[in-house]
């Protein structure tokens, strides 16, 4: 069993959840994703199955776009719904923000930023993930890091007596944090801010549209999934013959890793040109035919 899995995720499983129950739906313990999403969360993960989970890389690395609710005028422990609330502003105040300071504050994230994470996300701190220290009370902040912010949409602004709930679509780099979008805007405007809910829609190149629950999912095979992410070249007889061996045959005519395929539009390996002593030659780095 070898190709990609695109899942729709329910709320309330994490990322780990699925690939456990793919494992037993599929017999397999070689299932990997690419690219968390928190309990919360919904819409699209990618999944590899055998020979795939190696090429995952190539999925996480890809842009990602969201649906989200920011809700305005309380921030908490984790930056969402689900977290202790930290500072709720007065009614009066949140009231004088008005819809243009909004879009204005929005529009000022969009592009290369330095963004600080959120600290329920699943970055390392010590060897612990950041979420765990967090629910354990522990009290610390994730340095900034660089992300690209490609659009946000706001597709309207509800208030309430309670608070002011933003519904938007962001199409991002990989790194990026939702939840941190929504701290940072109630931040900026004084009053606070926090997730309310979320659903992934892209993992460049694969879209929600493509996705179904983890119970009926099936899978695409690994070449045809890799093909929307990499170059193909597809291989003669005699080079397959080299490849299985793990040897270099002539370069590819593009730079940067290659998918190659055989002439049955299996995956094969990953090819990359490299310099070995006067001559630039393809040079396996993954090969799937040996596993």
């Amino acid at each position: 069993m070898n190709g990609f899995l695109l899942v729709d995720k329910a709320s309330g499983m994490t990322s780990h959840d699925v690939v456990a129950k793919i494992r037993r739906r599929f017999g397999t313990k070689k299932v990997g994703h690419a690219g968390t999403l928190d309990p919360m969360a919904t819409g699209v993960l990618v999944l590899g199955i055998g020979n795939a989970t190696r090429l995952l890389q190539y999925v996480v690395d890809g842009s990602k776009g969201y649906d989200a609710t920011i809700s305005l005028g309380k921030s908490t422990v984790t930056d969402d719904v689900e977290g202790e609330a930290l500072t709720v502003a007065p009614l009066t105040i949140l009231d004088a923000i008005s819809d243009s300071a909004i879009y204005e504050a929005l529009e000022q994230m969009v592009g290369t930023i330095s963004q600080r994470p959120s600290n329920v996300s699943a970055i390392k701190v010590d060897g612990k993930s950041a979420h765990a220290r967090v629910r354990a009370g522990e009290e610390f902040e994730l340095p900034a890091r660089e992300v690209t912010i490609s659009a946000i949409e706001i597709h309207s602004i509800v208030r309430s007596s309670s608070d002011v709930a933003i519904e938007v679509s962001v199409l991002c780099s990989a790194g990026t944090y939702i939840r941190a979008i929504a701290r940072d805007l109630g931040s900026g405007l004084g009053v606070g801010g926090h997730l309310t809910a979320l659903r992934r829609t892209l993992v460049s190149p694969f879209d929600i549209a493509e996705c179904q629950p983890w119970e009926v999912a099936e899978p695409i095979s690994t070449a045809a999934g890799i093909s929307r992410i990499l170059p193909i070249r597809e291989l003669a007889f005699d080079e397959l013959n080299e490849i299985s061996f793990g040897r270099v045959i002539p370069p590819n005519a593009t730079e940067g890793p290659v998918a190659a395929v055989s002439a049955e539009n299996t995956f094969v390996a990953l090819l990359e040109n490299k310099r070995l002593g006067e001559k630039i030659l393809a040079t396996p780095t993954l090969v799937s035919m040996k596993e």
